[in-house]
């Protein structure tokens, strides 16, 4: 969602006659999209602001904005003007729209500019947007989140779930299949929610029936679901549409009952196994990747072990994995039980390595066969090769001419690593 964001934001900013500077020294305007889901983004945020200072003295003219969901925190924004009061401008997450406007204030003002909405706002259509690539692009289908994780600072920043309509979302992605897009992925914090706020509601699996239909569209992605809302029509939905891809992020964040509870996730392991099962017995061939929290206020060696057993059992393609970071104004910052630092490093340490196992297990199986899959681009390690992803958003890294950026290729697998898979061109693309 913050990507998408700061897609928007280049949007704005090339609209009212700006171009993107080549690095920060030749700069006019410098705007820092934050995130504040665990406090290692608020440190480095802190970090760079502080980095900044010697830029803004040097080029008094520079105007420099931060906004995203770090300000939206209660008394964040303030701090940031007291501490740092040469930044220009701190805006929000329901402010984007009024970026323009808050830039021209900024530029004839002395003192800090400060706008935020603590209010839900209507969804706002047709902001510009200068997508990153393409021939893949995100469509936002929800805002906000009504979850309430008890971990989780989201829904107090982004504010309450609010859906598109369909109809803007369809002519979103008429309009990127019209001008070249090949790939979309319907994004929001909780898709399988989409439309219980509109007055001719339309659930995700509806949507997602609709967004199939559209001539010229190759490939349909979404994220994230919730394993509480993911239901058997919305499995039947992805089983027949031909679009969308072979893959699920369904994030569990936890193995054990008593912890997921208290996480008020809405759903027990038995539950997720069983998804996971069903998921697997309609869509041959899918991917599950999932995120894993360790270290929640209480957790046991029990718990954790739990947490283990389910990872054996599901057999993750791959998994993020956090170590739980209090936030200031959610539930769990003040439950008791709070871990030490260090049990939290050994435990994710004894799951990431069993993870890393499975995850290169998963990919050695992939050897020999062909797959069909999007290319990106250069890899990110070796510009002499191309990297894309296939359906099951496999990474493939091959050897193979650049005019095949933005095509989808056939590859036969040679080699299945940790990250990614690798592979050669059978040079067949369309």
């Amino acid at each position: 969602m913050n990507m998408h964001d700061s897609e928007v934001m280049a949007g704005i900013l090339e609209n009212i006659g700006y171009v993107a500077a080549e690095n920060k020294e030749q700069a006019d305007v410098l705007l820092i999209n934050t995130c504040c889901v665990r406090e290692t983004a608020e440190n480095k945020i802190f970090g760079l602001m502080g980095k900044l200072r010697k830029l803004k003295y040097e080029k008094p003219s520079l105007i420099i904005g931060i906004g995203g969901c770090m300000t939206q925190q209660e008394k964040v924004a303030e701090k940031i003007k007291t501490r740092f009061p040469f930044i220009d401008l701190i805006y929000g997450t329901e402010n984007y729209h009024r970026l323009a406007e808050l830039l021209k204030t900024a530029q004839g003002s002395q003192k800090t500019v400060l706008e935020l909405s603590h209010q839900i706002n209507p969804v706002i259509e047709g902001l510009p947007i200068k997508r990153a690539s393409g021939f893949r692009a995100w469509v936002v289908v929800t805002y906000g989140c009504n979850n309430y994780c008890t971990y989780c600072i989201v829904p107090y920043v982004r504010r309450s779930e609010r859906s598109r309509q369909p109809a803007h979302i369809i002519l979103e992605v008429k309009d990127l299949v019209a001008h070249g897009y090949r790939e979309i992925t319907l994004l929001g914090q909780n898709v399988n929610s989409y439309g219980k706020d509109l007055e001719q509601p339309l659930d995700f699996a509806g949507l997602l029936a609709e967004v199939n239909k559209i001539s010229g569209l190759d490939r349909i992605r979404f994220i994230t679901s919730h394993p509480r809302d993911f239901n058997k029509r919305l499995i039947e939905t992805i089983s027949s549409c031909e679009k969308i891809c072979e893959h699920i992020h369904l994030p569990v964040q936890a193995g054990s009952n008593h912890i997921l509870k208290k996480m008020n996730r809405g759903y027990t392991r038995e539950h997720f196994i069983n998804l996971v099962e069903s998921i697997r017995q309609s869509i041959p061939g899918v991917s599950i990747t999932t995120d894993i929290m360790i270290g929640f206020p209480g957790e046991s060696d029990k718990d954790f072990q739990d947490t283990l057993d389910l990872i054996e059992k599901i057999r993750f393609d791959s998994a993020f994995t956090f170590i739980y970071s209090q936030r200031r104004g959610t539930p769990a910052a003040t439950m008791e039980g709070q871990l030490p630092d260090y049990v939290k490093s050994e435990r994710i340490k004894v799951l990431i390595d069993i993870q890393n196992k499975i995850s290169k297990e998963i990919n050695l199986q992939e050897v020999g066969k062909k797959r069909w899959l999007l290319v990106e681009g250069t890899s990110k390690t070796n510009k002499k090769l191309l990297s894309g992803r296939t359906r099951s958003n496999k990474t493939v890294i091959f050897p193979g001419p650049h005019f095949l950026n933005g095509k989808i290729v056939e590859v036969e697998i040679t080699e299945g690593k940790l990250t990614h898979l690798a592979g050669k061109w059978l040079d067949n693309y369309y």
